[in-house]
């Protein structure tokens, strides 16, 4: 039975044709955007999954900037030691050159003077961002932004590498400091004084014009130990960079990875949406044919009546 009041085959055409054109509109936004998934609509678990771990990235970009500094800061505090070591060691030259007793003390002193001054001025120009590596009391310390965890159980942490600073003769820092961040020149693996009969000395502090032999080679003795704490202590600050190195290299690495994982949940394939996208634009068409043919079934009525 034909019917000008219900057109069975019209409404299944365009039945048809609205899923085509739901289809299709899908896939043009996957071709367009690039994303299979690009709204929580497309698949809530997937796109939910997407959005932490982008969220994630974002945080692992920041852990990767705050590396950045606290290497900039071990390496100013690494070129300061290096430098403060080779002064040191001109010193120690100095002094071996004082024990030739032809030599005139008085100018030696001078050259180790000047030695003493550039020391104070490396200290306290090894200074990034408002820290001073090379300066600093006992008890103090500094820290580093190593990683960005998220537990099993979704929680976020920050962690950081905490280096301490001791102000000793056989510590970590070249001078100490007071509350207030000043540099004292009492302290420190330089300003530490040793006992010289009567008098006590530091290796930034030491005066050779009247000692006498035996003297001068306590004063070595008191270089050669500064030199091995400087050593050491250039030592950690080189195990430190590394592991900022590594850890940089590491959080680069799982970036990448996160980001390559979030791809294979919600990136669209472009080969498959391609091959989609022409199939359904023929269907379209097939659609919008099929329902211009079942709409003109009802013309042939007309027929009837003439």
């Amino acid at each position: 039975m034909t019917s000008i009041i219900t057109n069975n085959a019209a409404m299944a055409a365009l039945q048809t044709l609205r899923g085509i054109n739901n289809s299709l509109g899908q896939t043009q936004n996957a071709v367009s955007s690039g994303l299979r998934i690009s709204t929580a609509s497309d698949n809530a678990a997937y796109w939910s999954i997407a959005t932490t771990m982008r969220g994630d990235n974002g945080a692992m970009s920041a852990v990767s900037d705050a590396l950045g500094l606290g290497a900039a800061k071990v390496d100013t505090a690494s070129t300061a030691m290096d430098s403060a070591i080779s002064i040191v060691q001109s010193i120690k030259a100095k002094l071996v050159t004082a024990e030739e007793g032809s030599v005139d003390k008085g100018d030696v002193q001078d050259e180790i003077t000047q030695l003493q001054q550039q020391l104070s001025s490396v200290a306290q120009s090894a200074s990034f961002s408002g820290q001073n590596w090379m300066v600093a009391s006992s008890g103090a310390s500094a820290s580093v932004v190593s990683s960005f965890i998220r537990s099993a159980t979704g929680g976020v942490s920050v962690q950081s590498t905490s280096y301490t600073f001791s102000d000793t003769a056989t510590g970590n820092v070249l001078f100490g400091s007071d509350s207030v961040g000043v540099i004292t020149t009492s302290s420190g693996i330089l300003g530490t004084t040793t006992t010289f009969g009567s008098s006590s000395y530091s290796v930034y502090s030491l005066d050779i014009s009247n000692m006498t032999s035996g003297g001068i080679d306590t004063a070595l003795t008191m270089v050669e130990n500064a030199l091995t704490a400087m050593t050491a202590a250039g030592s950690q600050l080189g195990s430190l960079s590394s592991r900022i190195d590594l850890q940089t290299t590491f959080v680069s690495s799982l970036s990448d990875a996160i980001t390559s994982g979030v791809g294979k949940l919600v990136d669209a394939n472009m080969e498959q949406e391609s091959s989609k996208l022409s199939a359904l634009q023929t269907q379209q068409q097939l659609a919008v044919q099929s329902l211009s043919i079942a709409n003109s079934s009802s013309q042939s009525i007309l027929s009837l009546f003439r």
